[in-house]
């Protein structure tokens, strides 16, 4: 008859991989930090089992919210092998906002969710400096999130990380591409690279048969591999809401994981296709290489990687000097690189 094991020492959960006390003191400054993101609309303290926030009644009269939730993907990989962690929190809330950018939606607040083996007080700091910077520049308040620590769960040194963001739109001003048609024009703006999509493939081809390292420096990129990677990842809305409040998008497409090919045909309506013209814009160095490494087919490249492009926006022609000159005014410059022809919800290439 098997006996019970015992012991006549004291066991805490601190012997067991989480330590309490570390976590408190993490927990102190990442209040700091989300207190420097707050608006008028927030209720709770950070610490509570919920977060509180009131909409603005006087601002909307129909107020319908926007919701999306959404991780980093492997960049992850990178950020740790670089201890880079601060531009990794901006990545998460810029891709989050932008996922509710494109149906018009301003936002409202984040949360976040950091999980670690072990926690890392100066590591989850940076990472949490990053979310409330970024949430402070796109008008977002950082209301609460979970920092779980999970020992024997992941490896040393590594970390999940996911948000989730709530915006607010008027109902009578979503963006749902309902409107698109035949005749409208495509426009594209830039991104700074990979963004937070793509990483899998990329480090592949970069890492396994390229066989550089973050440090390696490569004439075609004009810089290392690692800083190419690591660019963060852009916020669009100070464009969008420039666009929303002019009345002259009839649709958006966040260009994210899927590329262009898979993103832009799920904000068009049942009869409408894309035809894109490539050529029409530059497309970066760092996809150029990434298909030279690899002998990737385009239609890969297409599907994987944003190619330059991190939004795509449908104007109406009669409206598309006025989303023009609206870009102008803010110093953005936009490609003109296809239009919506009649179709079954596809893109084709030109």
């Amino acid at each position: 008859m098997a006996q019970t094991p015992s012991t006549t020492a004291t066991i805490t959960y601190a012997d067991a991989g989480v330590d309490i006390d570390r976590a408190n003191r993490t927990k102190k400054r990442i209040k700091y930090l989300a207190h420097k993101t707050f608006t008028r609309g927030v209720l709770s303290e950070i610490g509570g089992f919920g977060g509180l926030f009131s909409i603005d009644r006087d601002k909307y009269l129909d107020p319908v919210l926007v919701s999306s939730v959404d991780g980093v993907g492997t960049k992850l990989k990178i950020a740790f092998e670089m201890k880079m962690h601060h531009t990794i929190g901006a990545d998460l809330v810029n891709h989050c906002v932008n996922d509710i950018a494109v149906q018009g939606a301003a936002p409202l607040f984040f949360m976040d969710y950091l999980a670690t083996g072990k926690l890392v007080p100066e590591v989850a700091e940076k990472v949490v400096e990053g979310l409330a910077d970024a949430c402070k520049q796109n008008g977002c308040a950082l209301i609460g999130g979970e920092t779980a620590e999970m020992p024997g769960f992941y490896p040393d040194g590594e970390y999940d990380l996911a948000g989730f963001i709530v915006g607010v739109v008027e109902r009578e001003r979503i963006i749902n591409g309902k409107a698109v048609q035949p005749g409208d024009i495509i426009l594209g703006l830039a991104s700074n690279g990979l963004h937070t999509n793509g990483y899998s493939l990329a480090r592949k081809l970069l890492f396994e048969i390229a066989h550089y390292t973050p440090d390696s420096y490569v004439n075609e990129l004009k810089g290392k591999v690692g800083n190419e990677l690591m660019h963060t990842h852009r916020s669009y809305w100070p464009m969008i809401k420039k666009l929303v409040h002019a009345d002259c998008v009839s649709a958006l497409a966040h260009i994210t994981g899927g590329g262009i090919t898979e993103n832009l045909p799920r904000v068009l309506p049942r009869g409408a296709a894309a035809v894109i013209e490539m050529g029409t814009w530059p497309v970066l160095p760092i996809f150029e290489h990434l298909q030279k490494l690899g002998n990737v087919p385009p239609d890969e490249m297409l599907r994987t990687f944003n190619m330059g492009l991190g939004m795509l926006l449908v104007v109406p022609a009669a409206k598309f000097k006025k989303a023009q000159s609206v870009l102008d005014k803010i110093g953005e410059k936009a490609y003109t690189v296809g239009r919506i022809v009649k179709g079954d919800r596809k893109v084709m290439y030109t």
